[in-house]
């Protein structure tokens, strides 16, 4: 009897969390439209999302409905990442077409990730909230950094469908190394490896100095390992980021 009671419970988990999973999917289904009609290699057609504004505002409506504390730890961090995405493409619409860049949806008294005006279940919050309070904190995952999307060139590019809890690690993976191993913002040039400002400011999550090496060849493919094994020194220097909109 015993035995039956610890099958029938582990059966009620595996089916909770297929649930679950298909609750996220059904959820996810309108935004996943919108990314694959108007996100194409990372360049977003705001034009074209501007006259679909009340599909995404019947998204972000849905996201306030998710209780993420039922979410296993895999949903709940795709979920914040689709929060922060979806959220981001709201703010660039409140301003679109008038907007070059997504500094300008702010103010000279507050930057635009500092706005408390993305809704979730337990309240209003910024997305500096949802990447520094929640995705950081809770998930302590570098790869965060090449998930969430700030709307400009170069950021690492918004993907062109929902991330899910169901294969979430690999999709990480695929978004570090699509990031890295484009040249215009990773390289070795006269020995010294160049890379993105993230690493800079976000150092610290990757391990220092170091540790953004290490992450680097980690992704790296075989033409830029080969120059970073070649390296006398493990120097890095930080390219310029340009805040112009990732839009057409």
């Amino acid at each position: 009897m015993m035995v039956r009671g610890v099958m029938a419970a582990a059966w009620a988990v595996v089916l909770l969390t297929a649930i679950v999973a298909l609750a996220g999917q059904d959820r996810d289904a309108p935004y996943a439209a919108l990314l694959a009609a108007h996100v194409h290699d990372g360049v977003v057609d705001y034009a074209g999302l501007k006259g679909r504004e009340k599909e995404l505002d019947a998204y972000l409506e849905a996201l306030t409905r998710v209780d993420p504390a039922s979410l296993n730890r895999e949903e709940r961090f795709a979920y914040y990442i689709n929060v922060y995405n979806a959220w981001t493409l709201k703010l660039i619409l409140e301003h679109y077409p008038g907007i070059g860049s997504i500094k300008e949806a702010g103010s000279l008294l507050r930057s635009p990730w500092k706005r408390t005006f993305v809704r979730l279940k337990s309240g209003t919050v910024s997305l500096d909230d949802v990447e520094h309070g929640l995705l950081r904190p809770q998930f302590r995952d570098p790869r965060v950094h090449f998930a969430v999307n700030c709307a400009s060139v170069s950021c690492p590019p918004l993907a062109s469908a929902p991330y899910e809890g169901a294969g979430l690690d690999a999709a990480l993976d695929a978004a570090a190394r699509r990031f890295i191993n484009n040249p215009a913002n990773t390289f070795v040039k006269d020995g010294t490896l160049h890379v993105s400002r993230i690493f800079d400011w976000y150092g610290d999550d990757f391990g220092g100095r170091q540790g953004v090496w290490a992450f680097v060849r980690r992704y790296a493919d075989p033409e830029l390992a080969g120059k970073m094994d070649a390296a006398k020194e493990q120097d890095l220097a930080y390219l310029p980021y340009d805040w112009s909109l990732n839009g057409r």
